[in-house]
């Protein structure tokens, strides 16, 4: 087992490769160690070179709505104003404080997403 910094985007392929090799590996075996390690190379390699961005506050109420087959009039209700919900998916209104911690409970949305600064039309 030779492991190695993944520096490249070589270095990043051949560790995939090898990933895909060993892994049916048995864990507490050399396989099994060395497909951990290069795992968690692989993870640090992605966070620094392909960083997923936070979703925006509206579209992910919007996803996480769709995903748990939430309707506006749904949210309308959950939130105590269906004016309100329109309002926020135009932009025209922010999510209140209130707002936040019902749509984290709710649709489990976590709360760092929905405090995150976005757009508001005037």
């Amino acid at each position: 087992m030779e492991i190695r910094p993944i520096k490249t985007e070589h270095d990043y392929d051949l560790a995939l490769e090898r990933v895909n090799a060993i892994f049916d590996a048995k864990p507490n075996t050399d396989e099994g160690d060395e497909l951990d390690i290069l795992v968690t190379l692989i993870e640090k390699y992605e966070q620094i070179n392909y960083p997923i961005p936070e979703p925006d506050p509206i579209e992910a109420i919007k996803f996480m709505m769709e995903q748990n087959g939430i309707t506006d009039a749904d949210l309308g209700v959950i939130l105590n104003s269906r004016s309100r919900v329109s309002e926020i998916f135009k932009r025209k209104r922010a999510l209140t404080l209130n707002q936040i911690r019902i749509l984290t409970e709710v649709l489990h949305i976590p709360a760092s997403t929905l405090i995150k600064e976005y757009a508001l039309n005037p």
